[in-house]
């Protein structure tokens, strides 16, 4: 199994506001190629930028790979190596308080993936001394600059 690095990151200006643009920057990496990948959206969140990231990323490989992922998203990472995903599942999409889980489609889209992929995930600190997030955050940020 082929082994690669995915660095992802997802930027929302004006989240939780009915006017937004959010964006994702990917760092994909496999041997000594790199290829980047910037999205920009309208009407949106923080939290369906940093998943979307994670599902577009691991949907750009053409057959079943060993991945890390590294992302500054605690929901995201949380979400997996917490096996908050999994619990999810099991209680029909409920979180511990009962309430219905926010982006369910996506998390569910990101199950499908976790089946053709060997995935680790791993929390890095953003806006900090990490090369690859921190260039993931700045492809998000062209990506919306550039967008509409």
């Amino acid at each position: 199994m082929k082994k690669v690095q995915i660095y992802t990151d997802g930027a929302c200006r004006g989240n939780g506001k009915s006017v937004n643009i959010g964006a994702y920057g990917i760092v994909l990496m496999f041997g000594e190629t790199i290829k980047e990948v910037k999205k920009a959206f309208s009407g949106t969140t923080n939290n369906i930028m940093e998943l979307t990231s994670v599902v577009d990323a691991l949907s750009l490989l053409k057959e079943p790979c060993d991945v890390t992922i590294y992302s500054d998203s605690a929901y995201v990472v949380n979400g997996l190596e917490q096996k908050w995903l999994f619990g999810w599942m099991k209680n029909n999409w409920k979180t511990s308080t009962g309430k219905p889980v926010k982006n369910q489609e996506l998390w569910l889209a990101l199950s499908e993936l976790l089946k053709i992929h060997q995935v680790k995930f791993v929390k890095v600190k953003g806006h900090s001394d990490n090369q690859w997030n921190n260039r993931c955050d700045e492809l998000a940020n062209i990506a919306m600059d550039e967008a509409f």
